[in-house]
């Protein structure tokens, strides 16, 4: 079965770490090689710019992230192809994978509307807003003000609308989250899992997963353990699948996927310790759901709402 994964942080390691090969590295949980083995079909890969990073010097390293994407995941490998649409998917040839670039956090872009829109020409398709804290654009989920989008934040969901690029809700305050509702047009959390069954601030309440689904948006169920349960005990595949069935039983079927955050964590789910693990996810999906559901969870829901 096909593999839309919506979040991974590869790039962060081989910014931080240059002696890395996306090849087949076992420090890393995404690899070429693993992608290969576990039919990975589209795998989004996140820039996301460390919070020690001096504030000038971010954008740079965005910049130095996408020359990592293009050098380092697509130029090395033919197979992998640089993908931004429905179309460029629906063109990938059998043994081809495709990878997305996202940016996870406008903190790289300042308050640039300019580095925003150079970014989106090098191929970001997706824009998460915030990481936990607060930014120029809105304020995080760990933020303690709780503010939501400012001014030049609503400039930013413009500008994306008009790009026809995904807003990422995942790691927005509440407040911003409801400002992300009412204006952008293709909204999206990549990965964020059910608060009512842990109740981690980067989750999402009922209210906002039927916010989600009532604008036919989709949301990435993640592998970080801490989102997964709230007690000391280790989280596992059936914790995991817990969270696809409440959104399921608040109507989201067809509204749920996958966003591991993989290579952005440390500990990870039991059975779920790399990509090639997919596997193990894939064999519990199927005593419990039909082909077609299991379809639309790991690819369909996400592809379907790509916005071009």
């Amino acid at each position: 079965m096909r593999l839309f994964d919506a979040h991974c942080d590869v790039l962060l390691k081989l910014w931080l770490n240059r002696s890395l090969s996306f090849h087949d590295d076992p420090s890393l949980h995404v690899t070429w090689s693993s992608l290969q083995q576990a039919n990975g079909k589209v795998q989004c890969f996140a820039i996301y710019i460390p919070q020690n990073v001096y504030p000038e010097s971010r954008f740079t390293v965005a910049l130095e992230m996408v020359d990592l994407f293009f050098e380092e995941v697509i130029g090395n490998f033919p197979n992998m192809k640089f993908v931004r649409s429905k179309s460029d998917i629906s063109s990938l040839g059998p043994n081809e994978i495709g990878a997305m670039l996202t940016l996870e956090g406008c903190d790289a872009i300042g308050e640039s509307l300019v580095k925003l829109k150079t970014l989106l020409r090098l191929g970001v398709s997706s824009v998460g807003l915030t990481w936990n804290y607060a930014n120029s654009v809105a304020d995080g989920a760990w933020e303690e003000r709780g503010a939501g989008l400012s001014n030049f934040g609503k400039q930013v969901v413009h500008v994306l609308n008009e790009a026809k690029c995904w807003v990422d809700v995942s790691h927005l305050s509440e407040k911003g989250f409801w400002d992300v509702i009412e204006m952008a047009d293709y909204p999206i959390a990549s990965h964020s899992n059910a608060y009512a069954l842990c109740a981690h601030p980067r989750n999402l309440r009922d209210e906002q997963i039927w916010a989600l689904i009532k604008k036919n948006s989709v949301i990435g169920i993640t592998f970080v353990p801490s989102f997964v349960r709230q007690d000391k005990h280790p989280a596992t595949i059936t914790d995991v699948l817990r969270h696809l069935d409440y959104i399921c039983s608040l109507g989201g079927s067809r509204h749920v996927g996958f966003g591991s955050d993989f290579d952005g964590i440390d500990e990870t789910v039991i059975g779920l310790e790399n990509f090639k693990c997919y596997e193990n996810l894939i064999n519990e999906l199927q005593k419990h759901y039909s082909e077609t559901d299991v379809q639309r969870f790991l690819f369909d829901n996400f592809y379907d709402r790509l916005p071009r």
